[in-house]
């Protein structure tokens, strides 16, 4: 006699073991694949807040005005492809009541483009296809896969420069956790404007001020898994001083607090649900659930292959039968 294995036995065998080698390629290989920056991205951030800004009809400063803060950030796909790396377009928009709506966003208080280029897996900076600024740090508009509890360098683009972000605690935004970091920035010059004498205490018809920036607090709270900002709150001060002063003459932006919008919340957080919701299926459901099929399948199928009934073989020769 001799043992022979069931069709299913083996069927359940090769299942079993296949699941068991996908398993730990979906964690490893698949996953980190699938974490990667976007190319196509096309969205709209808008903060809103109170303060104060420079009227250039009146030409002084004028409190309590409502400030929209409009960041457009867009994929430029055909120099993605082209270079392998994320490049993003950015427009940020600085408006008053006064000012919106615009038909051209040029009409705005303040309008700066620009062009942000990282690594599509790490989101480090790369300084290639037209970037402009030279942004460095480790985050920016959004910070890397795989969030940290430390602190991150923040590339601040009104600074032109990193600052740091402190990891402070957790925090819920529409109901959704993410990891809270947060920073203030002291006065900086960051360059010099022409601007009439008068506007920094001097008499003289022009005269090339400094232009400071200080910030009152930053907050950021980015969700853990994908890096991406479910909330942003930022609280600038922009003035003009005398060439060599020590104090501000003038007063361009000053808000405690400029943050997003409820809308702009969900629509961050539903996002984040999203990309979350699928690494978590590609990068820990689905090879725990490979891993754990694949290894009762395998189990049985190695039980019925031992537990094969015997048949007679081909190869053996038939007993004759017994006579008196």
């Amino acid at each position: 006699m001799r043992r022979t294995a069931s069709p299913l036995s083996l069927i359940l065998l090769g299942l079993g073991t296949f699941l068991l080698v996908l398993a730990p390629m979906l964690a490893w290989y698949v996953e980190p694949r699938a974490a990667v920056n976007p190319i196509d991205i096309d969205t709209t951030a808008v903060y809103k807040g109170t303060g104060s800004v420079f009227d250039t009809e009146k030409i002084e400063t004028v409190p309590d005005r409502t400030i929209t803060v409009t960041q457009r950030v867009r994929g430029n796909v055909a120099e993605s492809e082209k270079s392998g790396n994320a490049v993003w377009d950015v427009i940020t928009t600085v408006d008053t009541d006064k000012s919106l709506p615009a038909a051209d966003p040029h009409d705005a208080l303040d309008y700066v483009p620009h062009r942000w280029v990282m690594d599509r897996k790490t989101t480090r900076p790369v300084h290639c296809c037209g970037e402009q600024p030279y942004i460095e740090g480790e985050a920016y508009l959004k910070f890397p896969f795989d969030v940290q509890k430390r602190d991150y360098r923040h590339w601040d683009n009104t600074l032109r420069g990193t600052i740091t972000m402190s990891y402070r605690d957790t925090k819920k935004i529409q109901g959704y956790t993410g990891y809270r970091f947060t920073a203030t920035v002291p006065p900086t010059k960051t360059g010099t404007r022409l601007v009439p004498g008068r506007l920094v205490g001097l008499d003289t018809p022009q005269v090339l001020a400094e232009e400071w920036y200080a910030n009152h607090g930053l907050e950021l709270v980015v969700d853990q898994a994908t890096g991406r900002v479910l909330y942003a709150q930022t609280g600038p001060r922009r003035t003009l001083r005398a060439p060599g002063g020590e104090k501000d003459e003038a007063v361009l932006l000053d808000s405690p607090k400029i943050a997003f919008t409820t809308e702009t919340q969900k629509e961050a957080v539903s996002q984040a649900e999203d990309d979350s919701r699928q690494l978590e299926l590609v990068g820990r459901t689905l090879p725990i659930g490979a891993g754990v099929v694949g290894f009762v399948l395998a189990v049985a199928g190695i039980v019925l292959v031992v537990r094969g009934r015997r048949r007679p073989g081909s190869s053996e020769l038939p007993q004759p039968p017994l006579t008196m």
